[in-house]
């Protein structure tokens, strides 16, 4: 990726007027991440200048310049993903997110700072954002599996091999526990991110089903607990709320190897996936094989 911050010299004199009319404001989700999570920076440009501003015609119109402790700059693997046109009128603000965690060598747990420049083709110039800093932190390994995943059109092949971990991190002094697929070696990060709270007791609960999905079973208050289900991929395909009422949730598997809930009693609730029928009936019985 190509950075514009070296020859912004000659940019200083128009800045203070750019800077009045239009501006560009970072935002982020949160402050403190896991490597290789999912890391969405929104890009604000907020237009008082009386004219629309036509961004997007290329791809050169947003770069990214993310630096560690003693000036390191992070190096870049790929380029932004921010193709297409769109327009920002005049007394508008246009927010465009963009997952940056991909375009760079982020692996190191430590204080970073974000900074951002946009090119103003129209007018031959350019802003720059205020810094925005975050933490990379380092999580602690509960569990970790290799699975192999298998491709009907390659059955000659050998399947290729993913490994699930679990971890837990602690954010906003509050435990999280995450889920982390990557390849076997675990150089390609496929998808790092929070199922959910975590209390300090929980000890999870973790099944491999025969679809290579990780079902995953925890704790998340006195008697509330998390069912998740996760596909190779890192995509989230199932998340369910379980109370503990005579008997306490668990996971099960029936005779045809299939994996289930048994005991304790879910609860619906507006972050299920996938949504529940009738999100008014809070009443539902844990799923029969």
């Amino acid at each position: 990726m190509k950075f514009l911050f070296p020859i912004l010299g000659g940019c200083i004199a128009f800045a203070p007027w750019v800077s009045a009319q239009v501006s560009v404001d970072l935002a982020l989700d949160q402050d403190q991440f896991l490597p290789g999570e999912s890391l969405m920076v929104g890009v604000r440009i907020t237009n008082f200048s009386g004219q629309t501003l036509h961004l997007g015609k290329d791809n050169d119109w947003l770069h990214i310049m993310l630096e560690g402790r003693d000036n390191y700059v992070v190096p870049t693997t790929t380029e932004l993903p921010v193709r297409g046109e769109f327009d920002v009128e005049s007394s508008k603000i246009v927010t465009r997110r963009v997952d940056v965690a991909p375009c760079f060598a982020l692996a190191r747990p430590g204080r970073y700072t974000l900074r951002a420049t946009v090119k103003l083709k129209d007018w031959d110039k350019e802003l720059i954002s205020k810094p925005k800093s975050f933490d990379v932190i380092a999580g602690t390994t509960l569990w970790e599996q290799d699975v192999g995943v298998s491709d009907p059109a390659a059955s000659n092949r050998p399947p290729e091999v993913r490994k699930y971990a679990l971890q837990q991190a602690i954010h906003l002094k509050r435990m999280k526990l995450y889920v982390r697929v990557t390849d076997q070696a675990g150089s390609r990060v496929f998808r790092v991110f929070p199922i959910g709270p975590l209390i300090s007791f929980s000890s999870p609960e973790h099944q491999i089903d025969k679809s290579s999905n990780l079902h995953v079973l925890y704790q998340t208050g006195a008697k509330s607990f998390n069912y998740s289900v996760i596909n190779p991929d890192g995509n989230l395909l199932i998340r369910q709320t379980y109370e503990y009422t005579d008997t306490r949730p668990t996971l099960r598997i029936d005779r045809e190897g299939r994996i289930y809930m048994g005991g304790g009693n879910r609860r619906n609730t507006s972050d299920d996936i996938p949504p529940p029928l009738d999100a008014a009936n809070n009443d539902a019985i844990s799923p029969k094989p």
